[in-house]
């Protein structure tokens, strides 16, 4: 078995999904992520995205793009997350996708910085995600697609740090529409193995997000790749891996030495 690669849009070069694609495709990558701003951004682009799958161009999924997410202490920004999520998950089931991406928030407020005390109980979070996770699981399932949950490291959210985290409140939703994310940077701060961490969360494993352990392309640091390609291999894992990193370097050489990191790290025998 092979797992395919995605590339995010907004680190291809070219003036079009169709042109960005393209070079995707001759890096080595196998599908664009797409990226969903808030004000229903996703969905205005629908004659784009119509345009780019009548081309070929393969979109499996959507990673949220706002500032403000489903967690968010104010109810009408986290209403409001939950809107463009609503609309991201039918803009991608639309496109023929697997699913939407979000964290529970990010940037809104972290353990690790002053006051260092959330206005909000740790009950109090977790009852708002699992309500929103609940309408857009059932969102999704309606549509026939996933709502991926995304763990983030304690400096960027207080509330899902780490796999069992997500898995946990995704276990509380009791959808198999509600699913996990593992970001391979968040888990490099977060987890304590890996490996270990992808095992135990391998029931709920919907997507893989990777970049190496500096935010930058596969290959620029110090994760060991091939070790971590053989656990997903393991596991059974039958998502994707989707480059969200920055780039260091030319930018074309730098996707070209990620996808070639990612294909390498599949042993010969899983990639036949």
């Amino acid at each position: 078995m092979t797992i395919p690669l995605a590339c995010q849009e907004q680190l291809l070069p070219g003036t079009d999904l169709i042109q960005k694609y393209a070079l995707a495709t001759a890096l080595g990558y196998d599908a664009i992520e797409l990226r969903g701003a808030g004000d229903l951004g996703l969905a205005r682009r629908l004659p784009e995205l119509r345009r780019a799958r009548a081309a070929g161009v393969v979109m499996p999924t959507v990673c949220v793009e706002m500032d403000h997410f489903i967690g968010d202490f104010d109810p009408e920004r986290s209403r409001d997350a939950v809107r463009n999520l609503r609309s991201q998950l039918s803009v991608i089931a639309e496109l023929g996708g697997v699913g939407a991406l979000t964290p529970a928030a990010w940037g809104m407020f972290s353990r690790r910085l002053p006051p260092f005390e959330p206005p909000r109980s740790p009950a109090g979070d977790r009852q708002v995600l699992v309500d929103a996770l609940g309408e857009l699981g059932e969102h999704a399932r309606a549509e026939g697609v996933t709502l991926f949950l995304e763990p983030l490291n304690r400096y960027e959210d207080h509330m899902v740090n780490r796999l069992d985290d997500a898995v946990a409140l995704c276990a509380m939703v009791g959808l198999p529409s509600v699913r996990v994310v593992a970001d391979t940077f968040h888990m490099n701060i977060e987890e304590d193995d890996v490996h270990r961490a992808l095992r135990a969360a391998a029931p709920y494993l919907g997507h893989v997000q990777v970049s190496d352990s500096n935010r930058f392309q596969p290959g620029a640091g110090h994760l060991d790749w091939p070790a971590l390609v053989r656990t997903l291999l393991e596991i059974d894992y039958r998502g994707w891996l989707a480059l969200e990193c920055r780039l260091r370097g030319d930018p074309v050489r730098a996707l070209h030495q990620a996808a070639a990191v990612l294909r390498h790290a599949q042993p010969r025998q899983a990639a036949a």
